[in-house]
């Protein structure tokens, strides 16, 4: 009898081992009594110090406006942080509309509240979201509208929001030389108005690594994105438009396109979004300074380039530390109405856009690895749940969403 018990439970065990290899090549997993929360998959949280830096600072008092295809007010982790907004694509419609969730993820990205750690946490979790709609979901207004986009950033110049958080853009070879002064003339007027903007540089390196606006524009700082090891991402698009980079790699987010639960993603635009929030935290600690002063603060306590000249043309002046400034004090914010990047523009005169189809070699790429600082340490293996993969595709005309890559999780 004792015998017949052990092969069963052995046969058991089989039975079980088959059953658990067949959910994870399917997608699914059962779920484990150690199963890690959103919030410790959100590894560059704690690689920036987040808890820390809360203590000090959490962006109240600063409202951010995510030009994009509108946020989604209803989902937990927004729940009363969505303000109006306005549709400058479809204007009969709102701004909370998001048809494939892209602004929304951002702006959890941005300000989640995270859910008691089982969902998405935003770096700057007390600021506001101004919701501006500049793609819309027929073919007419989901593509270019380069007079709607400009408009849109001319009207978050006139609001209260502080920060422009543009997680999209246009390549160069889409847009006439009269949308480019069009776009520009939008950011002259926002900078004007004191608006610190900042822009995904775009996915393209190994695909024509072609600039876009306006991340190129003059005064915007365009965002690159780096990966776990603070080394520049494969995909990120590099150039002297690029002025500083965050977290862009493995990044938890809400599901696209209305799949459900969570996903792991890739991009400028999750870059973007993590630096507009370190701008928050800045800027609520410090209320009286200029937009031209955050921004120059962010860029003298970046995580300079390992190696090589700065800017770099990979990670600009460095990876976003705001922890520099809120917990060690440092940073200059010096004049107020000077903004940094229209003075080092004057005085370089770069290229928009890096030479066409310039892989960066591997020693090239080095002088983009950010040292590391004090206890910032790599986050443990995070067991994510392999659902597929997507990658949004650019519309012909030239509008699109920076997004890198999708893959399904569960939370």
């Amino acid at each position: 009898m004792e015998a017949t018990v052990t092969l069963a439970c052995k046969k058991w065990r089989v039975v079980v081992s088959l059953l658990a290899s067949m959910l994870v090549v399917g997608g699914a997993m059962a779920p484990s009594a150690a199963a890690e929360t959103m919030r410790q998959r959100q590894w560059y949280l704690d690689r920036m110090q987040a808890e820390r830096v809360w203590k000090v600072s959490t962006g109240r008092g600063i409202t951010v406006a995510v030009l994009d295809g509108g946020v989604n007010a209803s989902v937990p982790e927004l729940k009363g942080k969505v303000l109006k907004g306005r549709n400058f694509a479809e204007p009969k419609k709102d701004a909370h509309q998001d048809p494939d969730g892209h602004g929304t993820a951002m702006a959890m990205l941005i300000a989640g509240n995270g859910m008691n750690d089982q969902g998405i946490k935003g770096l700057a979790p007390d600021t506001r979201i101004l919701p501006l709609a500049v793609a819309g979901t027929t073919k007419e207004s989901g593509t270019r509208n380069v007079r709607a986009f400009a408009d849109a950033i001319r009207y978050a110049a006139d609001s209260d929001a502080r920060i422009l958080n543009i997680s999209m853009g246009y390549e160069f070879y889409t847009l006439e030389s009269d949308e480019r002064d069009q776009i520009q003339r939008a950011v002259d007027y926002a900078i004007s108005r004191g608006k610190l903007l900042f822009a995904a540089s775009g996915n393209n390196a190994t695909d024509g690594n072609e600039a876009t606006y306006p991340a190129a524009s003059t005064g915007v700082a365009g965002i690159g994105a780096v990966d776990d090891t603070f080394t520049v991402a494969k995909f990120s698009t590099y150039g002297p438009q690029v002025a500083l980079a965050a977290a862009g790699d493995e990044i938890p987010i809400r599901c696209l396109d209305g799949k459900p639960g969570y996903c792991r993603s890739g991009g400028t635009s999750q870059a973007t979004a993590v630096t507009s929030a370190s701008a928050a935290l800045i800027w609520a600690k410090h209320p009286s300074w200029t937009g031209n002063q955050v921004l120059r603060v962010m860029i003298q306590t970046a995580a300079k380039p390992s190696e090589g000249k700065v800017p770099s043309r990979y990670i600009g002046y460095g990876t976003v530390r705001p922890r520099i400034n809120l917990l060690d004090g440092k940073g200059d914010p010096g004049a107020a109405d000077v903004n940094p990047l229209v003075k080092a523009n004057e005085a370089n005169d770069p290229s928009p856009s890096a030479p066409k189809g310039s892989e960066p070699s591997a020693s090239s790429k080095s002088e983009a690895a950010a040292p590391a600082g004090p206890g910032d340490k790599e986050s443990s293996g995070i067991p994510w749940i392999i659902g597929g993969s997507a990658v949004v595709v650019a519309a012909a005309v030239g509008l699109f969403v920076i997004l890198r890559r999708k893959r399904g999780i569960t939370s």
